[in-house]
């Protein structure tokens, strides 16, 4: 299994990001995937994820402002970004649970100057 992530960058406090992430080496429609993320010094959280048919949980910090979306044909998964503060700069990480463990990507840095 392979997840390569990209759309992290450098924005402004109050812009917006879109993330994607492109999964690889197995079908994961029936799958949940997610976007975990890690701040410097701090333990990995998870942002948000979504199951197969489309319900979708939100840490509480980024309710309202991030969401989830997945293209399962195209074994694709998005994380939209608005509003973005500066406490959000992280890496962010791509996730699929499959075959009974949870798979990250390398991640990709978002930065959010204030």
């Amino acid at each position: 299994v392979q997840l390569q992530a990209s759309g992290g960058g450098l924005v402004q406090a109050g812009g917006s990001l879109s993330l994607s992430c492109a999964a690889s080496g197995g079908i994961f429609r029936l799958n949940v995937m997610g976007w975990f993320r890690q701040a410097p010094g701090k333990q990995r959280e998870l942002v948000a994820n979504i199951g197969y048919s489309g319900n979708t949980r939100y840490v509480d910090s980024v309710k309202g402002r991030f969401t989830i979306s997945r293209d399962s044909a195209n074994n694709m998964l998005y994380l939209q970004m608005n509003n973005l503060k500066p406490e959000d700069t992280s890496v962010y990480y791509c996730n699929v649970y499959y075959n009974d463990r949870d798979y990250f990507g390398r991640g990709t840095l978002v930065t959010v100057s204030s």
